[in-house]
C-alpha cells in the first residue's frame, strides 16, 4: 500500500511541475532559480557549521 501511495505522490507532483511549466514557464524557471538558491544556502550552512565544529566550536 506504501509503494502505491508513493508512486501515486511521485506521479502528482510530476504532473503538476509539468503542467506549470507549460502554462508559464517564466514563473516556472524563478521557481527552478528560488529551488537552486535554497540548495546553495543550505550547503554554504552546512560547509560553515562544519568548518566550525572542525575549529573547535569556538565562538
Amino acid at each position: 500500500m506504501a509503494v502505491n501511495s508513493k508512486k501515486i505522490a511521485v506521479y502528482v507532483v510530476v504532473v503538476f511541475a509539468l503542467y506549470v511549466i507549460i502554462t508559464d514557464p517564466e514563473n516556472a524557471a524563478d521557481y527552478v532559480q528560488i529551488g537552486f538558491e535554497g540548495i546553495s544556502n543550505a550547503a554554504q550552512s552546512v560547509g560553515d557549521f562544519m568548518t566550525w565544529i572542525a575549529d573547535g566550536a569556538k565562538d
